[in-house]
């Protein structure tokens, strides 16, 4: 009533311009109060992390594909800030950005770059290669962001079980060991192809000859029941951890990178798990008390090096009751070289309390094995004579084996020492020996159990974008209770579990399950050739590590690891996705959103045009 009369009375007055002014100021505002009732639904609001021991099924609503743009290719913005929020996700899609133009490494060793092992200025730099300190970790600081090339005419790998027996050429292209190895037969070139015949240095009558006289030998090793979990020791190209996959068994085969040109790249192609170590200056990435048996044919290990620490290194990481099996020349030659190996073998594995359970030589092979067992009590060490090498001082030996030193002593056996493992696959969902003891330790862990079997079972497997007949390799980036693996372990593949060092250490309790692991920090390049894993897992790891590294570093890594057509499933806060998806896009990969917390990335053959050194 009172604007009515106010205008009536500008008219009478003839005062135009104010009644123009008026009607432009009404017309600003009714706009702005449109424009807020329209506004969209923020896409980086946080969502709380669910409940991670809830069995309750998730649905399963359609996928919005959010393929990657061109105005989003080759240049990303991404944000700078790590402060966290309530919700615990990371920075702010208003935080001063960053600019990265993506470019492809360039080098002699471009095609098969491992950050941490071809650091060539640290390596040039070491005092000393006494005990392999070439070989172990060197990692660059900042961490290269250069993509790493595809190997001219690479191809998506031989499918699952096939690609056991044959890998394309191209995919690994070195021929070194061909000729290196013809007279064994490790690996044979035939056309396009490498194919593996299944020998090796001691597998004269093939692999499954070799495992079967192994369990005719000692048949108490019960392959695939009481024997789930295996390290083999300078692996070749993982034959044996190979042949043992019918047999229920999982083998973590390991080497370094030296002049058996990717023999751990052989056989992360052919699908057997395998990872790049030695056992030089420091302990290996496992816990203790880890592993069934260990195994070494013709490892080239001199286990008496150092005061014995490279044999005190696997007996950290074997269990109490494990079996240490020996197939090596000096089991059985009485030349005198050989002779001065096993007299010290003897003398070294007396003082750790290994006792020998079979010596023997197998007559159609030619060749002699020894098996040893490690003690189940630390009675035996007490009873010495010598103590030496003595026992560790708890006190002072760190818990963590991430870059920790070997140890020159033993750690006494734990109190579940003389209780063996439930056999498989009974051990997968029986409560760990190593659970934490707290009161509700089994409760957690069994709600764990439920909730990964529900969530594979229920949106992983059925309501996610993801081939999983083309999956063989897989990681799990943030491990767990190894509850994702476990839900797996029905299907046709592996599972890498890493338990990063900055979060609660769990990979004790993976291994007793009967399933494998490493330690890693993931502000670091992994201990891996490049195009390696199937897929990628990831569950609310982003959320710590972002805080300690950028998230750039971190997606060129999964870049470098991930094979073309290979997946990336994460499961976090919008925020954490959002970001990523902006990296994932720039590497032109195509990216799935599913239920505002699953994001499926699926990387592509491209590469940038430009070049890094390295």
């Amino acid at each position: 009533m009172v604007i009515s009369l106010s205008v009536h009375n500008l008219l009478n007055q003839r005062k135009y311009p104010f009644i123009f002014a008026f009607f432009l100021l009404l017309i600003f505002v009714t706009l702005l109060l449109i424009s807020n009732s329209h506004s969209p639904i923020s896409t980086t609001a946080d969502l709380g992390q669910p409940d991670p021991y809830s069995s309750k099924p998730f649905p399963s609503p359609p996928l919005e594909n959010t393929a990657p743009s061109d105005n989003d290719r080759n240049i990303i913005n991404t944000t700078t800030d790590t402060s966290t929020d309530t919700a615990g996700s990371i920075g702010s899609v208003d935080d001063e950005s960053v600019a990265v133009e993506w470019k492809v490494c360039e080098g002699s060793v471009a095609v098969d770059y491992i950050p941490c092992l071809d650091n060539t200025k640290a390596i040039m730099a070491l005092q000393s290669r006494r005990h392999m300190e070439h070989l172990e970790r060197h990692c660059p600081d900042p961490s290269p962001r250069c993509l790493v090339p595809l190997p001219q005419g690479y191809k998506i790998p031989v499918p699952w079980p096939k690609s056991r027996d044959m890998v394309w050429y191209d995919n690994v292209p070195h021929p070194k060991l061909v000729e290196y190895k013809k007279d064994q037969h490790w690996v044979v070139k035939s056309g396009d192809y490498f194919i593996f015949p299944g020998g090796g240095t001691q597998f004269k009558n093939g692999v499954g000859h070799y495992i079967d006289s192994i369990e005719k030998a000692l048949p108490i090793i019960e392959w695939g029941k009481k024997t789930r979990v295996i390290l083999d020791v300078g692996c070749g190209v993982a034959s044996f951890g190979g042949s043992l996959i019918d047999r229920d068994v999982i083998t973590m085969s390991f080497a370094p990178k030296d002049e058996h040109e990717a023999q751990i790249q052989f056989a992360l192609e052919r699908g057997i798990p395998a990872t790049l170590s030695v056992i030089g200056t420091q302990r290996l990435i496992f816990p203790d008390n880890a592993y069934d048996l260990i195994h070494c044919a013709r490892c080239r290990v001199h286990w008496d090096a150092d005061g014995g620490k490279p044999l005190m290194e696997l007996n950290r990481v074997l269990r109490p009751g494990g079996y240490f099996i020996w197939s090596a020349t000096p089991v059985y030659r009485k030349d005198e070289r050989d002779k001065n190996v096993w007299k010290s073998m003897v003398a070294l594995t007396e003082a750790v309390c290994w006792k020998v359970v079979v010596k023997t030589f197998f007559v159609t092979s030619h060749i002699g094995v020894v098996i040893y067992q490690k003690p189940v009590s630390s009675s035996c060490y007490e009873n010495r004579k010598e103590n030496n090498p003595p026992l560790c001082d708890h006190a002072s030996r760190p818990n963590s084996s991430w870059y920790a030193p070997l140890d020159g002593c033993l750690p006494r056996l734990p109190n579940y020492a003389q209780e063996w493992r439930s056999s498989w696959p009974d051990r997968l969902k029986s409560k760990p020996p190593t659970l934490i003891p707290e009161p509700d330790a089994v409760k957690i862990f069994n709600a764990d159990t439920r909730h990964w079997s529900a969530l594979v079972s229920d949106v992983y497997l059925g309501g996610l974008d993801i081939n999983w007949s083309s999956v063989r390799n897989v990681m799990d980036m943030k491990a767990g209770y190894g509850g994702f693996a476990a839900a797996l372990v029905n299907l046709p593949l592996w599972v890498m579990n890493v338990v990063p060092i900055h979060e609660t250490d769990t990979l004790s309790v993976i291994f007793d399950r009967g399933l494998i692991g490493v330690y890693h920090d993931w502000c670091e390049s992994l201990n891996t050739y490049p195009r390696t894993y199937d897929l990628l897992h990831s569950s609310f790891l982003f959320r710590n590590l972002t805080q300690r590294c950028d998230m750039i570093d971190v997606a060129v890594e999964m870049d470098r690891i991930l094979r073309p057509g290979g997946y990336l499933l994460v499961q976090d806060s919008m925020k954490i996705i959002n970001k990523l998806v902006l990296i994932l896009k720039s590497l032109h990969w195509s990216v799935n959103l599913h239920q505002e917390q699953f994001l499926v990335g699926k990387k592509d053959f491209w590469r940038p045009e430009g070049k890094a050194r390295i």
